[in-house]
């Protein structure tokens, strides 16, 4: 399963890479702001699973050195830092949506805060990890990185 496994994963990133060239090349010439916008979140997501199915076969195939403190500091940091930020955008885009009339603005709002509130649980479940430092298992990892996935665990 193993072989098959790493196959398939390095199959999944040339159809990621494919579908983030075929947006690439299409959307230059949208006039539609929204459209165009969309679809290039769609290939900003695509890139986004490459790099997790790029991830999952090192998993499978290389070890990874462990972290000193110097460097968890810094990615503590690093994280605490970006959840402040995400916190910032989550509030003032609850404070504003429930005001705005026009449906397809409070659609495009409504997407934006989904992924940033998505965005603020992984980054608080990194910081725990982080927290835990040296104690941290290959399993909290991987729940970190793709337990959030929509659909990823049935």
């Amino acid at each position: 399963m193993s072989d098959e496994l790493v196959r398939f994963l390095k199959g999944m990133v040339k159809e990621e890479e494919e579908i983030v060239r075929s947006v690439e090349s299409a959307v230059g010439d949208l006039k539609n702001f929204a459209v165009r916008s969309v679809l290039r979140g769609i290939s900003y997501d695509s890139l986004k699973h490459a790099e997790m199915y790029r991830s999952a076969g090192e998993l499978l195939s290389e070890p990874r050195p462990a972290l000193d403190e110097g460097q968890l500091d810094v990615q503590r940091s690093l994280v605490a830092r970006h959840i402040a930020m995400e916190e910032r955008v989550i509030e003032r885009l609850e404070e504003m949506i429930p005001g705005v009339e026009n449906e397809k603005v409070s659609f495009i709002l409504n997407a934006i805060i989904e992924d940033e509130r998505r965005h603020h649980r992984v980054l608080k479940r990194v910081e725990e990890l982080l927290i835990k430092g040296e104690t941290v298992t290959e399993e909290d990892w991987w729940d970190a990185a793709f337990g959030d996935v929509p659909g990823l665990w049935g």
